[in-house]
């Protein structure tokens, strides 16, 4: 049996660009499925993929000439390889703005290489391909970021008997699909390749260090301190490097879609507030095989899966927001006595708080930073969220406020969990009558 791809939730947004847009840029980090997305949602187009030496070599030697010699309608394939084309695409699209005339795949975040947002404003639309979703998983329809916004949490309680969610294997599994085929042992195995690959070859179309080692080394210990404040400064004293280098390679890791600033949430009055970004692996996959973390351990580590699960819970909200609303704005809260939210999300003057416990059980203190946002959005406030590993959706005596079993944010009902197995075997069911895509 060959196993299907899954269909993903971004696919819908990135037909409506391409229809009203001369350049859609689908940028992800390598091996989340760009590749795979961008050919499913229009076969008829010519594929070129700039991994080819060949093809590499004419685009950087001729830019003009190498585009103005493609077919009408054409995806280039890891553009972020030769920049030079971006000015070149927009000369032609400048002759003529036809509509979805270029679908470009980035595994470097074009917008942070110099010039490249000038060279293509107002012609070109980024899409943010995350990986996978544990909601695009189990082809689930039910989105818990849609269900906050909406005001539409409301409590629900399920049998004690019930089973809880298996959030330690969810964590280690990660979202790159490749792995997700594979036994874990061989999943952390794929990830460490993987990541020694990109240092190898990726970071050397976008910068130039002499440091591989180091590279690696900030990212491993990047795994072990995944949603913590970032400190420079320490990094590179442990590290042994200078703070110049750390920030510069911290730079890179971003522009590879790697890890995660996460600002500050602060109003100018708040003066109380820190103003230090937290730092999160974007793949908790990623983060457990380098920082050596195992289902086993989620009982003796507990500090470090807490970490972990909140670093899962930021980013698939994030990835929800792409295909459900990419304007709206994530940063955390953490003020001067150590009271902190791990999630602020606004739109406009709109604000919802979201704080992750790696407990199954919720306790009235643990709403204290929800309690401590309230009051400094005021009016703005809009409700929020306690994420945990535990099975009942509670509200918390914060207005607006639910404790949340973790199992929702993955599309489960309350009481109901899926198993990887379940979700594959349901996905094999449906596969005949799913567009399907990586």
């Amino acid at each position: 049996m060959v196993t299907p791809y899954l269909p993903r939730l971004i696919r819908d947004r990135v037909l409506e660009s391409l229809a009203d847009t001369p350049v859609v840029c689908l940028l992800g980090p390598r091996q989340v499925g760009k590749t795979t997305l961008a050919r499913g949602i229009d076969p008829e187009r010519t594929y070129l993929n700039l991994d080819d030496s060949t093809l590499l070599e004419a685009a950087r030697q001729d830019p003009l000439g190498f585009v103005e010699s493609l077919p009408e309608r054409v995806i280039l394939d890891e553009v972020q390889r030769a920049p030079e084309l971006l000015l070149a695409i927009k000369s032609v699209v400048d002759r003529d703005r036809q509509p979805g005339r270029f679908l470009l795949t980035g595994s470097a975040n074009l917008l942070l290489l110099p010039k490249a947002q000038d060279s293509l404003a107002g012609r070109m639309e980024v899409i943010y391909l995350h990986p996978l979703t544990e909601q695009e998983k189990r082809v689930s329809a039910s989105t818990l970021l849609a269900t906050l916004l909406e005001g539409k949490l409301t409590p629900r309680m399920v049998p004690d008997s019930t089973p809880l969610s298996p959030t330690a294997e969810i964590l280690c599994q990660g979202g790159y699909p490749e792995p997700n085929r594979r036994q874990s042992h061989r999943a952390r195995q794929w990830y460490r390749q993987y990541l020694n690959a990109i240092v190898q070859r990726d970071v050397r179309d976008i910068a130039a260090i002499q440091d591989e080692d180091g590279m690696l080394r900030l990212m491993e210990m990047l795994a072990y301190r995944t949603a913590s404040l970032l400190n420079v400064s320490n990094l590179s004293k442990e590290l042994g490097m200078e703070r110049a280098t750390v920030t510069k390679y911290l730079g890179i890791l971003e522009r590879l879609l790697l890890v995660r600033q996460l600002p500050a949430w602060h109003r100018n009055h708040a003066k109380r507030l820190i103003k230090s970004p937290k730092l999160h692996l974007v793949d908790t996959g990623l983060a457990a095989a380098l920082g050596r973390l195992a289902p086993d351990q989620w009982l003796t580590e507990a500090e470090r899966f807490g970490a972990l699960l909140e670093s899962h819970v930021v980013e698939q909200l994030v990835a929800q927001a792409s295909w459900l609303d990419p304007e709206l704005r994530f940063s955390h809260y953490r003020d001067k006595d150590q009271v902190e939210v791990d999630l602020v999300i606004e739109r406009g003057r709109e604000l919802w708080g979201v704080e992750v416990k790696r407990a199954a059980t919720v306790q009235a203190k643990d709403a204290a930073g929800l309690a401590r946002l309230a009051d400094q959005a005021g009016k703005g406030f809009s409700g929020g969220m306690l994420i945990y590993s535990g099975r009942h959706c509670l509200k918390l005596q914060v207005p607006g406020c639910f404790a949340v079993p973790v199992g929702m944010l993955w599309g489960e009902e309350p009481g109901k969990t899926i198993s990887r197995e379940d979700a594959l075997q349901a996905l094999v069911d449906q596969a005949q009558d799913l567009d399907m895509g990586y």
